[in-house]
């Protein structure tokens, strides 16, 4: 596990290591650079990226069409292991 504690980081991360990243979880807000502005730059870079987005706003229109703004799955919050896990495994393909 990778954490950044910005969208500036975690571009920065990716393009390191983006090789190596199965899946990234990305919140629509975020301090600097926000989910949405993350996932393009991240698409321009490696166009078959796994991303989840994550949110407690689930009145935003990206929680409910995600696939529509470039993202592969959606965890609201606030969610559970479980729930976590499922999204995961929805993503990956494989038992977590």
């Amino acid at each position: 596990v990778l954490t950044a504690p910005d969208g500036e980081s975690a571009l920065e991360i990716y393009r390191k290591e983006g090789a190596r990243i199965d899946l990234v979880i990305l919140d629509l807000i975020m301090p600097g650079m926000g989910g949405r502005k993350l996932l393009r730059k991240l698409l321009e870079i490696d166009p078959p990226v796994k991303t989840l987005v994550s949110s407690g706003y689930s009145n935003d229109p990206i929680m409910s069409n995600c696939e529509a703004y470039g993202f592969k799955g959606v965890i609201k919050k606030p969610y559970r292991i479980e729930d976590l896990s499922d999204a995961l495994q929805d993503l990956l393909g494989r038992k977590l």
